[in-house]
């Protein structure tokens, strides 16, 4: 066999976003682009702010001794520290550059952080509905994933997750504001999460970790304010990027936050550097660091996307969609009107009109649109995701 079976395994449940997006460019071909309505992939559809050219263009001008050189695996210590400002003005707490490692965006942040804590065997807890990249991400690491299913407001279920955990459980994975969901996790929901974390790693004699993946964290509308784990929680790993707050989505720039409350911090640290070494990440981008320590609280323009959202919900809930209104990305997760939300799914693509199972986040029976598109895909999208919804009901 010329693969191996594991990949193999995992190719064949490969990401349903990843394979709506592949059905699209099958059907620009077939169609023509101006003719398919692709909601598959989270791209940030609104330019980098202008601060990051002049930064960008800063930096590529320098022709300073080793600036395109390896340096510490963790990052430029310059870049840390402006991070580590940054959080400690957030946060309120003492962040240095010795809690922050720089890394290949989230999807290498929490990389970084599974292989640092997981050893063979250990179970990490997922809400549902979740990026579906997690799954794999653990079992790069060894690690077992477990699933605990959201509320109908997709709010963690904390009764549920309690359930869940075991003697093998070393983290518990948090998205807010949430991929898929757009659902925000309010202030009480992490209180009682912290103090069940807190309660369970003391009866069972380990540090429970809590993984914070927030890259969506400055993609937040109508006045709501994100509420931070970290507040909440000691043991908390924050993994994010600027994938979404900057557009630099292919730019691969993010880090690993390890909180100063963290009773193991200098050792996370230590891990954190070494694994992203040897996951073969070396360090994160030097360019990029270089840009992101000029501008790394600089927001993209969140007002259009809000304003996009706006222009979906209410075209859809119009027609008879039951929507969530998302509090935060640019993703909405509505209720499909029939229970098999793949074959719903297959009914749109009928249409033209691509979208994202909620079977691929474990939350089945709903459907997932990525709004960061042209505001006439989404006008010229609704008379047929009406026609769907009325292809189910017979009307």
């Amino acid at each position: 066999m010329s693969i191996s079976n594991r990949i193999r395994v995992q190719m064949e449940a490969g990401s349903w976003i990843r394979r709506m997006f592949e059905e699209g460019v099958r059907l620009k071909k077939l169609y023509g682009p101006e003719n398919v309505y692709d909601f598959t992939l989270g791209n940030p559809s609104t330019p980098p702010p202008q601060e990051f050219y002049d930064a960008l263009r800063e930096v590529v001008q320098s022709e300073a001794p080793g600036v395109h050189a390896y340096m510490q695996n963790s990052g430029f210590e310059a870049t840390r520290e402006r991070v580590a400002r940054d959080l400690a003005a957030e946060e309120g707490l003492p962040f240095t550059a010795e809690h922050v490692v720089m890394t290949v965006g989230a999807a290498g942040a929490m990389n970084v952080a599974l292989r640092s804590i997981l050893d063979p065997g250990d179970e990490v807890i997922l809400v549902a509905p979740y990026f579906a990249e997690y799954a794999f991400y653990i079992n790069n690491h060894g690690g077992t994933k477990v699933v605990s299913l959201a509320k109908e407001d997709f709010l963690p279920d904390i009764g549920d997750i309690e359930r869940k955990v075991t003697e093998r459980t070393k983290a518990l994975v948090l998205n807010s504001p949430c991929n898929p969901s757009g659902r925000l996790i309010p202030a009480d929901t992490l209180a009682a999460v912290g103090d069940l974390l807190a309660r369970k790693s003391r009866e069972h004699g380990h540090t429970i970790y809590l993984i914070s993946d927030q890259p969506y964290r400055r993609l937040v509308f109508d006045g709501l304010k994100f509420a931070s784990p970290l507040a909440y929680y000691p043991d908390t790993l924050v993994a994010t990027s600027h994938s979404k707050d900057l557009s630099l989505a292919g730019e691969r720039i993010g880090y690993l936050a390890i909180s100063p409350s963290c009773a193991a911090a200098k050792d996370l640290f230590a891990a954190a550097t070494f694994a992203n070494r040897v996951l073969g990440y070396v360090n994160a981008p030097a360019m990029m660091q270089r840009v992101v320590a000029r501008i790394a609280r600089i927001n993209t323009d969140v007002e259009t996307y809000r304003r996009k959202r706006d222009m979906l919900w209410q075209g859809l809930t119009s027609v008879g969609y039951n929507v969530f209104k998302p509090e935060g990305t640019f993703f909405m997760f509505p209720k499909c009107p029939i229970p098999d939300d793949m074959e719903f799914v297959r009914i749109l693509a009928s249409k033209r009109v691509l979208v994202t199972p909620g079977s691929g986040f474990e939350y089945r029976g709903y459907f997932r649109i990525a709004f960061c598109v042209p505001d006439q895909v989404i006008e010229r999208a609704i008379p047929l995701f009406e026609q769907a919804l009325h292809s189910v009901r017979g009307h």
